[in-house]
């Protein structure tokens, strides 16, 4: 088996042990609450990886868009949900075709949408399970009250080729979602309608999704991997981050400065969301800032490390984001002691559509 310090850089690796590790941790918190888990596979795209997620008792999968859904149907996954308003003729005929192949729900948050879905699921015979998303503080897409949600859920009752499944929501905000879907849980009741599903999701709010009694699955992607956010918003610790990305110092310009093999187009341009200043982790120098980025370079300020890299020294960067960085790679590299055992290609990468 290779060794990972023969390759080449910018590499792109996964640690094995590290993601079991994740899996199970996830699967257990899931399991413990009573909570139906649905892992979010825009994270890796990957669908090996997906498999070892439902083998470790997942209930099915979350994909963002219908070409990753597509992408894991072929690779025989049979239970999808799709959290994005589907739009147009392509897409409702792409849909319909999916639906034949396998169990596909698709979250909602208008009348429109709603009524596309309902027109090509009738023609084709088909009954297409809807959840209405709500937005309970992401300020995104979703119904904004719990009465319009309620009148959403009347109305996908009244039409053909679809039905009321339940309701979700992104993120899990532990303030503004538990008023929110107690009063909508409560609406949908009293009018005789059950939300079977109330699915909400997030990695940083994982472990108290169980505070929220109204939630009965929950979806989350970046645990599998972890990166430099999860880090930041204290939900994952450093020796739980499997993705790293392997870069060469090929510059040091000056004393302050030195230059990795990788920019925007290795590592993503995504700041951190919790807090700014630095573009990713450097494992071997934390006090290293990578401060800027062009699309093959990062720009890395060392001036507070006490012993500073050198030309042609490789480093460890954990990505702000490990979802993009998985995007922007067409391998997936997994490691176990420093050897490469296995080579997953990105088989959804770059599928928005």
């Amino acid at each position: 088996m290779p060794r990972v310090e023969d390759l080449e850089t910018p590499i792109v690796t996964v640690d094995l042990d590290i993601m079991a590790a994740n899996i199970r941790k996830m699967q257990a918190y899931c399991d413990a609450h009573g909570l139906r888990f649905r892992p979010h596979i825009k994270t890796h795209k990957t669908p090996e990886i997906g498999r070892l997620q439902l083998e470790a008792g997942a209930q099915g999968i979350t994909c963002q868009k219908l070409g990753e859904a597509e992408v894991f149907a072929d690779a025989g996954f049979d239970d999808i949900f799709i959290p994005y308003n589907l739009i147009g003729p392509a897409k409702l005929a792409r849909l319909t075709a999916l639906a034949r192949r396998c169990r596909v729900s698709v979250a909602v948050d208008s009348a429109p949408v709603a009524q596309g879905i309902s027109e090509a699921a009738a023609a084709a015979g088909l009954e297409v399970p809807l959840l209405i998303e709500c937005d309970t503080g992401a300020g995104r897409t979703g119904v904004q009250t719990p009465a319009q949600a309620l009148v959403l859920a009347q109305e996908i009752d009244r039409i053909p080729g679809v039905r009321f499944a339940g309701l979700m929501t992104f993120p899990t905000n532990l303030e503004t979602t538990p008023p929110f879907l107690a009063e909508a849980v409560a609406l949908l009741g009293a009018a005789g309608l059950e939300a079977e599903t109330v699915s909400g999701g997030g990695t940083p709010q994982t472990w108290r999704v169980h505070e929220i009694p109204q939630i009965t699955e929950h979806r989350a992607g970046t645990y599998v991997f972890n990166d430099s956010n999860t880090l930041a918003a204290g939900t994952a610790t450093l020796d739980e981050c499997a993705m790293r990305v392997l870069m060469t110092v090929v510059s040091r310009p000056t004393a302050e400065r030195a230059i990795l093999d990788g920019g925007s187009k290795t590592l993503s341009a995504d700041r951190l969301l919790w807090r700014d200043a630095t573009y990713g982790t450097v494992v071997e120098y934390p006090e290293a800032v990578i401060y800027g980025y062009s699309e093959e370079h990062a720009n890395v300020d060392v001036s507070a490390c006490v012993r500073k890299p050198v030309v042609g020294e490789r480093v460890t960067v954990i990505p702000n984001h490990c979802c993009t960085v998985a995007n922007l790679h067409n391998e997936l590299l997994g490691v176990r002691g420093g050897e490469v055992e296995l080579t997953w290609r990105v088989r959804a990468r770059g599928l928005v559509r």
